[in-house]
């Protein structure tokens, strides 16, 4: 006899939906943030030793911001982390929305996560603060926006 369990049914596919979306917003913005810092004149690998030196201490902070695997993957291991846990979050709400209310609460979602970010943890890590700029600010609205065009993609 053999028993078939279904996955999380339409909840779980929800869920499911809004951890893709996650990803998929996680790796538009790293994009975008590493191509708008490097159109800036600063180098594209700033950004990820930031987030990098979230797990691995501040000696991981430019300068240099040169590549290195090592701390690439542990920010991408840390941002697409973050990522998918605000894409589960995100669809946990985000179920009900309609496009222009999901668009809305992406951009709402990327605001307040630049507010949190940049404003709130940077007492507990103080380099974030020298990132407080427009291209961070435009980064994470999108990061938002993309979340919620993507999950509502996923969703229908």
């Amino acid at each position: 006899m053999t028993v078939e369990i279904q996955a999380g049914g339409p909840r779980g596919s929800h869920l499911k939906s809004g951890a893709l979306a996650g990803v998929i917003a996680g790796a538009v913005f790293m994009m975008m943030e590493m191509g708008l810092v490097a159109l800036a004149g600063q180098s594209p690998w700033g950004p990820p030793r930031m987030i990098a030196a979230i797990v691995m201490g501040e000696g991981v902070l430019p300068p240099p911001a040169s590549f290195d695997l090592m701390i690439l993957l542990a920010a991408m291991a840390v941002h697409f982390t973050l990522s998918i846990m605000i894409g589960i979050a995100f669809a946990a709400v985000a179920s009900r929305f309609g496009w222009p209310m999901v668009l809305a609460a992406g951009a709402a979602v990327g605001l307040g996560l630049y507010v949190v970010n940049f404003y709130g943890f940077t007492a507990i890590f103080p380099w974030f603060a020298m990132a407080r700029n427009a291209i961070s600010i435009v980064s994470h609205i999108a990061f938002g926006m993309v979340l919620g065009l993507s999950y509502r993609m996923l969703t229908k």
